[in-house]
């Protein structure tokens, strides 16, 4: 089964992909020992599956079924130990054609994975509604066409993993359907044209419901406050939607959330103190480029858990609060394009292990405070176009996994000093430096030298005086300002 999570990311694939991890669900294939072969009427619809799939896209299953009459022995199927098929597992297999629905009459069928091919056509609904499937996952695929809205004979369906990620379905997702999910667990729609406004009644009829990912679709309209019934649901991301509107306050009553995911969208409002302190589960928040606004609240620094803050490309703005310093589980934080002003030193970075840092592109002035020397598991430090000063501290030595800084356009003093610093910094690939030191003189080469793995060095636009060949720099011939 793929994994059912993580950011909302495109991947590489014809439609891009955001990886969906479900912890509640496991695929669990049966090892039971097959003391009898499957039945006439199972063999035959798998028979009838294998000849959906186009004879170059069969991915060899044609040769390897034919070799045994029983279909319990045949690649990717897994029976009881009565001979009842229940599991169909044949991803990345380079299947081609399309799905039949014959494979619903396998009435024993816990687990359908056939994600990570190239089967084409519409998903058929017998198999979203069948009355056996626990598990089914066709993601990365070439599926289209909208969902049907169909009846179903059962009050209540079995399924609890739903992921047609990475397809190119359409159309609004089906009401009618959802509400018979009543055992659903985890749904997994991201990365296709899905229109009209999100299925927020969800929880209402599963009061299980703890994952839903729709990013990458067109949803539109607001974020609806009945999702503040989902007192299960962990994981909310509908990234890169149409969506509009605030937060609303019910939303912050699903406290058992740990990944609030809304990037891309058309929001507005500001992030509320007493709301954003329910979420103490919290380990993501992404909030960035959805347009909203305000201060942050010091209620930020009671998220204990906080992994990851995303609140780039906004209009936030004020002083960052100090409270900020006790989220010591922080790892990554981008506040990037917004308007946050007043120094970094208000906050403490001693107790925090920072990868990721982006603070660039505000307002914020002073020097860059010693305590975020502190985060030895630092990777990349942004501080570009703010107003910081000083010169660069010593204690930048002290993080040895650093491979990215940038510094640009600020007001940073004595290069030759900062480059016999940042040398010390071994694993440093990128250096972004320019529009600083102003009117200081050209380093000497032994300035540079030392600088083995660096493959960018930026110092354009500073004023500095004369021209030199840095000889001992790796990573290009010559540089001029």
């Amino acid at each position: 089964m793929q994994p059912l999570n993580l950011p909302c990311r495109r991947s590489t694939n014809t439609k891009l992909p955001v990886p969906f991890f479900v912890p509640v669900f496991v695929l669990l294939l049966s090892f039971a020992s097959r003391t009898s072969s499957c039945t006439e009427q199972e063999r035959s619809s798998l028979v009838e599956f294998l000849e959906g799939l186009s004879k170059d896209g069969d991915g060899g299953l044609g040769m390897l079924w034919v070799n045994s009459i029983d279909c319990c022995q045949w690649e990717g199927i897994t029976c009881s130990s009565n001979g009842v098929v229940t599991d169909v597992f044949l991803p990345a297999k380079g299947l081609r054609g399309s799905i039949s629905p014959s494979l619903s009459n396998l009435t024993g069928l816990l687990h359908l994975n056939l994600s990570h091919n190239s089967l084409e056509g519409t998903l058929p609904m017998e198999l979203v509604l069948s009355s056996s499937i626990v598990a089914l996952d066709v993601s990365y695929n070439h599926l289209s066409g909208p969902l049907q809205e169909r009846q179903s004979t059962y009050s209540s369906l079995p399924l609890q993993v739903l992921n047609i990620s990475s397809n190119f379905f359409t159309g609004q997702l089906p009401s009618t359907t959802l509400e018979v999910m009543k055992n659903l667990v985890a749904l997994n729609a991201s990365n296709n044209s899905f229109t009209g406004p999100m299925p927020s009644s969800i929880c209402n009829h599963a009061p299980s419901f703890a994952t839903l990912d729709l990013c990458y679709n067109t949803f539109s309209g607001i974020i609806s406050p009945e999702f503040g019934n989902c007192s299960m649901l962990k994981v909310l991301k509908a990234g890169h939607n149409n969506l509009n509107g605030a937060l609303p306050h019910e939303l912050f009553s699903a406290t058992s959330l740990e990944h609030l995911s809304f990037p891309n969208n058309g929001l507005q409002g500001v992030l509320h103190g007493p709301n954003l302190v329910k979420l103490t589960n919290l380990i993501v928040l992404d909030l960035g480029s959805t347009g909203i606004s305000g201060e942050m609240p010091d209620s930020i620094g009671q998220l204990r858990r906080l992994e990851e803050l995303h609140l780039d490309n906004n209009k936030i703005s004020g002083e960052l609060p100090s409270a900020l310093g006790n989220c010591t589980s922080l790892k990554y934080i981008t506040l990037r394009n917004n308007s946050f002003r007043g120094g970094l030193s208000r906050i403490n970075f001693t107790q925090m292990d920072l990868r990721i840092a982006d603070f660039s592109v505000n307002n914020f002035t002073g020097t860059v405070p010693e305590s975020i020397y502190a985060c030895r598991n630092l990777i990349a430090l942004r501080l570009a176009y703010n107003n910081f000063y000083g010169q660069i501290s010593p204690r930048i030595g002290n993080l040895p996994f650093l491979s990215f800084l940038s510094i640009t356009n600020n007001s940073f003093t004595n290069i030759t000093y900062a480059l016999q610093q940042l040398k010390n910094s071994k694993n440093l690939t990128s250096l972004l430096i320019g529009t600083n030191f102003k009117g200081e003189t050209i380093p000497q080469d032994e300035a540079i030298d030392g600088f083995e793995k660096l493959q960018v060095l930026t110092i354009d636009a500073c004023p500095l005086v004369g021209e030199k060949s840095l000889s001992g720099y790796q990573g290009s011939q010559s540089w001029r300002c």
